[in-house]
């Protein structure tokens, strides 16, 4: 018999000799074990009986298939992971350069670092046991997923953000998604020195969250929205009482006086669904000084313009888009879905008289993300809302190493918001506004 990976330390789980003895100790060791008394149990008190008879059982296993250490010590650990975390999942949910976890079918599994996909040598037994583990996720948090309901979002305990779907939906077997989120929050200067704005433009929307403004974030999936809004809302006062609305909790506000709301989806029956925009309305009977919609998609986005309009100045929320004049037409759709027959003019007007700025993030080829740019909007000019960059990134092309080149620039164009942040306490230089910087 051939052991599995006799000379190197590193062992291949994709082998199918290693899955099937997993499998097959895995089994043994769920038929020996008390299984109520385990589930009240947590993994560092039980790991040293387990290990123990996990060991036991793989001095029988080695008489039909011989075992190196270290595949004895990684055996261990995933079954384990079996029995106390998410399989498979638990190397790449431990790895914090990891942003996303991609399942497309059990032995096809994708991950990003700083913003590039690479696969990884991690695998399922078969769609069975990626099932076991998708299940073992929505269980944890009351939903379910099987043929009546193959879509399901939920939330792992460290506000990773999961996304299932399954047959008959998808064609290739069970597909998971996950969105994890940095553990290490990063500050105002760490944007900074990630290139991802320069100081002028920092101070800019520092200065703009602190004279309340009306902020929307721009950008498509995985630009960083969600990651530059937490940078915004850094800026408010502790002394503000924030509401927070969001799909899934994703925002991780540092203030104290903070109320989060999220949806509820409907039950099994079907009822008993949240929607955002009863949540939105909600908040504005809580004596909210901000709201905070962690992204827009629908008809709620009405209820936020309007709330905008009415004394709540100063509220955040994300949209996605292409650029910043997207946004605003998304934005045209989403009030358009409250199917309340506002003519189109009278939407657009609410538009330019709620929303101060545009903040638009984007992902470049090298998998950096950079604010792109920062509109004002400046009022209506016939049918169109009118708009202006105050600053912007323009991208002029790759360099030898495989990085984005361009330079960041002020329009060299004076906001006119200028007085209303100069009224709030924050005298910007006017050089700010013909600021350019150079990167790559």
């Amino acid at each position: 018999m051939v052991m599995l990976n006799p000379t190197s330390p590193a062992v291949d789980s994709r082998h199918p000799q290693y899955q099937e003895i997993k499998s097959r100790v895995h089994q043994a060791l769920l038929n020996r074990l008390n299984l109520e008394r385990l589930s009240r149990t947590r993994r560092e008190e039980a790991e040293p009986e387990i290990r123990g008879l996990v060991a036991d059982m793989l001095d029988t296993e080695s008489a039909r298939t011989p075992l190196s250490l270290f595949e004895r010590q990684a055996l261990v650990t995933d079954i384990l992971n079996e029995l106390f975390g998410l399989g498979p999942l638990e190397e790449l949910l431990a790895d914090p350069t990891i942003s996303d976890i991609l399942v497309n079918r059990y032995d096809q599994v994708y991950v990003e670092r700083e913003g590039k996909l690479e696969t990884v040598n991690v695998v399922f037994k078969d769609d069975a046991h990626l099932m076991r583990i998708i299940e073992r996720i929505v269980s944890s948090v009351g939903r379910r997923v099987d043929e009546s309901s193959p879509m399901v979002d939920a939330r792992l305990a460290d506000g990773s953000r999961v996304n299932a779907i399954i047959p008959p939906l998808a064609l290739d077997g069970p597909c998971l998604s996950i969105r994890r989120f940095r553990t290490d929050k990063l500050g105002p200067q760490d944007f900074v020195d990630r290139e991802s704005l320069t100081q002028p433009m920092l101070e800019f929307v520092q200065a703009a969250v602190g004279a309340r403004l009306n902020i929307v974030v721009s950008g498509g999936t995985g630009a960083g929205k969600t990651t530059l809004l937490n940078l915004l809302s850094s800026f408010i006062s502790d002394k503000e009482r924030i509401v927070t609305i969001e799909d899934a909790a994703e925002l991780t506000l540092r203030q104290r006086h903070v109320v989060r709301l999220e949806t509820r989806p409907p039950n099994i029956e079907g009822k008993g669904a949240v929607r955002q925009r009863q949540l939105v309305i909600n908040a504005l009977r809580m004596r909210p000084d901000r709201i905070i919609v962690g992204e827009v998609r629908g008809d709620e986005a009405l209820d936020m313009l309007q709330a905008m309009n009415t004394g709540h100045d100063g509220s955040l929320t994300t949209v996605h888009s292409n650029n910043a004049r997207d946004a605003l037409h998304r934005l045209d759709t989403m009030v358009a879905m409250a199917n309340l027959n506002i003519p189109e003019r009278a939407v657009r007007q609410q538009v330019a008289s709620a929303i101060q700025l545009v903040v638009h993030m984007s992902r470049m080829a090298d998998g950096t993300r950079k604010v792109t740019a920062i509109s004002e909007i400046t009022g209506m000019e016939g049918e169109i809302i009118s708009m202006q960059d105050i600053f912007a990134f323009d991208r002029t092309g790759i360099n030898e190493q495989g990085r984005v080149c361009g330079r960041f620039r002020a329009s060299g164009i004076r906001p006119r918001c200028s007085e209303r942040l100069s009224t709030a306490g924050f005298k910007l230089p006017a050089e700010m506004f013909e600021h350019v910087k150079v990167i790559g």
